[in-house]
């Protein structure tokens, strides 16, 4: 049964190979299971021609572009000029993703903190929301967060969210918002669960991340944005709601971040 209230897949890679010809049927997957809109996340500027056309080829999608900071040792580093620039068109909607990642390209470290810089000078620039990928680099992630915006205030969703408390304490404490995916739902995350559990409900996003981490009951296969309804019933009974009042409440926080989609969407209607 398609749930009452719409849902928003904040975060997902369409233009992965996973969905290769497969976007309008993704679409139809997805607005079938209530989501009614979905934000596709490039993570090369050189890919971004791509991941706008798939924005705009349907009217439930936007964009948002950056370089991953897995990526960042094989592209050229990212310039806040290029970000702001590409941030005319109407439905790129976010700076990133960018961040750190120390688990797998700790040797690029020095590098990932320029990049991460750079954009969120671009998300001051163009107040549009900084999306964060944070790896093993709690620490460096809270202080340059922290710097960053003393030296002038910026939006921010901590994407995917699955870093430790003080981390999650120290963005919430910025303003900052986070973002519940699949990882949430596994029997394994209680202590993730705990953490989500604690912050404000105003600041909670939901997502897929896919093809990535898809909740049960699809752990395993290609995830996809229909599944993030079954993440946001995991966040329904965190917070001890209906399922449509936490898919309300996370609609609510997504319009107000993301307030360029909501925008774009009301004068579409």
């Amino acid at each position: 049964m398609t749930p009452a209230t719409p849902l928003t897949d904040s975060h997902c890679h369409l233009d992965f190979p996973d969905f290769d010809g497969k976007l309008a049927e993704t679409v139809t997957r997805a607005k079938a299971a209530g989501v009614h809109r979905m934000v596709t996340i490039c993570t090369r500027l050189r890919t971004e021609p791509t991941v706008r056309a798939l924005a705009e080829a349907e009217p439930a999608v936007f964009y948002a572009a950056g370089t991953h900071p897995m990526s960042v040792a094989d592209e050229p580093m990212a310039a806040a000029d290029d970000l702001v620039a590409l941030s005319a068109h109407p439905k790129f909607v976010g700076i990133g993703e960018t961040g750190l990642d120390y688990h797998y390209t700790a040797e690029t470290k020095a590098a990932q903190q320029e990049s991460l810089r750079l954009h969120i000078e671009a998300a001051r620039r163009t107040r549009l929301p900084l999306i964060v990928h944070a790896r093993d680099a709690d620490e460096d992630m809270a202080r340059i967060l922290s710097e960053e915006h003393r030296a002038g205030a910026y939006s921010c969703v901590m994407h995917c969210f699955s870093s430790g408390r003080a981390l999650a304490e120290a963005a919430l404490d910025l303003g900052f918002y986070l973002s519940m995916s699949g990882i949430a739902a596994f029997p394994k995350s209680r202590e993730l669960r705990e953490i989500f559990a604690a912050a404000p409900l105003d600041r909670v996003l939901v997502e897929t991340d896919s093809p990535y981490l898809a909740p049960p009951p699809h752990r395993g296969k290609r995830n996809e944005p229909a599944f993030v309804a079954h993440t946001a019933r995991v966040g329904a009974e965190l917070f001890g709601l209906s399922f449509e009042d936490f898919a309300a409440a996370t609609e609510a926080n997504f319009d107000r971040l993301f307030a360029k989609a909501a925008a774009w969407q009301s004068a579409a209607a």
